[in-house]
């Protein structure tokens, strides 16, 4: 008879035309996927509503969603937890223990989102807690934590999400025993550790691009823009980058250039890296100021960027020039977004408004919005409706702390 997780396997293996969201800005970690054949336009009453879960614990972590699987992290009493759904139905199937309780003012509980990689999870806990266990019963394979290997737990708690690349898992400990880690996914044991670069961590998350035929890890800290060897742990290049406060948007690799964003007035900037390593910064002054993007994240479709930038609202900006091509600051409240089918998933923070609007640089063109309902009760004074949207196999799932949302978009 075969083993629970091996039919579990066999089925991941055979759905070859899902599209699943796996990891924090799904498949690439460019916040977008190839499905279609999604809803365009949404009735009155905004898409229909297939489940709510009402106990996925406190916190700002998403759902990464694979096949039959969704896996998240939530808060529950005083510990983090790393909590599997059924997607069809919202049921619950299995829990585990990650960390313990991370306090702070503006929301207590995770904001990592897991990673999935074949039939093994990934999670990360605020202080640092790194767990892998089966997808398939949540059983334990291996657990450490960043605080080991140096890391000091930033302000807000570890929120970055974890990368999977071949072999390699990578995280951001932080520190003067090396910023960045890689570890053997399998077994948890260290393989490299960035000596020669040691920001303190903060809160993006680690993309692999590949540039010169050369693989390449990309972190954005406070401090620097940074590409690591992917097999020797080694900088390739570094720049510095003033940040603020709370650096959060992940960074976007195009054509040999590399984008980033921060919020508290920084802005953004596009940097074009030469194979000797040499890194120049392609805006101007006026252009640097475009986006500023707290931590709403910010898409490339095609040649232009979408988010929302402080003090401006909803933005589009060339990619190449750093132009504004457009901005709102009516139609929608600061927020986050994902892209599917031609359209932008855009969520207000504080109302719970969610538009559908064309991903286009002729304006904003909207195609529908509802309202999120239920909304959380036990949401801290200063939180809000942090984690990002995401659009997976024909559903769209949203969360507002222990409120967990799941709609049908497929036309």
């Amino acid at each position: 008879m075969l083993s629970l997780s091996v039919i579990f396997t066999m089925t991941l293996s055979l759905n070859a035309d899902r599209f699943d969201w796996p990891q924090w800005r799904g498949l690439d970690r460019t916040g977008r996927t190839t499905e279609a054949d999604l809803l365009k336009e949404w009735p009155d009453a905004g898409p229909e509503q297939l489940w709510v879960s009402r106990d996925a614990g406190l916190g700002y972590s998403g759902p990464a969603v694979v096949g039959n699987r969704l896996v998240t992290m939530g808060l529950r009493g005083e510990s983090e937890q790393l909590i599997c759904l059924d997607v069809e139905t919202g049921q619950e199937l299995w829990t585990v223990d990650v960390g313990g309780l991370y306090e702070n003012g503006w929301g207590d509980g995770p904001r990592s989102t897991p990673t999935v990689d074949e039939d093994r999870v990934y999670a990360l806990g605020a202080k640092g807690d790194l767990v892998c266990v089966r997808l398939a019963d949540g059983e334990m394979e291996w657990r450490t934590t960043l605080t080991d290997f140096g890391g000091a737990i930033p302000n807000w708690g570890y929120s970055e999400s974890v990368l999977i690349d071949g072999d390699r898992l990578l995280c951001t400990p932080g520190g003067d025993q090396g910023a960045i880690l890689a570890l053997d996914k399998k077994t948890g044991e260290k393989i490299w550790q960035t000596a020669d670069f040691t920001d303190p961590a903060h809160y993006a998350s680690i993309i692999v691009a590949e540039h010169d035929g050369q693989r390449q890890y990309i972190q954005l800290t406070e401090q620097s823009v940074v590409g690591i060897a992917a097999d020797s742990g080694n900088v390739l290049w570094q720049t510095p980058w003033p940040g603020r406060v709370a650096v959060v948007p992940t960074p976007i690799f195009a054509n040999g250039h590399v984008y980033v964003s921060s919020g508290y007035g920084v802005g953004c900037d596009l940097f074009r890296i030469a194979s000797d390593g040499t890194v120049e910064s392609v805006y101007d002054d006026r252009s640097k100021k475009v986006l500023k993007n707290h931590h709403g994240g910010v898409i490339l479709v095609d040649d232009h960027l979408y988010g929302y930038s402080d003090g401006v609202g909803w933005v589009c900006q060339e990619l190449m020039s750093g132009k504004m091509v457009w901005r709102d600051r009516e139609s929608l409240g600061k927020g986050s977004l994902c892209f599917a089918d031609g359209r932008l998933y855009c969520v207000d923070k504080d109302g719970g408004e969610v538009v559908l609007i064309a991903a286009t640089p002729d304006g904003w063109e909207e195609h529908g919005r509802f309202k999120l309902s239920p909304q959380t009760e036990l949401r801290k004074p200063k939180g809000r409706i942090w984690t990002h949207p995401v659009v997976a196999n024909g559903k769209l799932f949203l969360r507002d702390q222990e409120l967990l949302f799941c709609y049908d978009v497929k036309e």
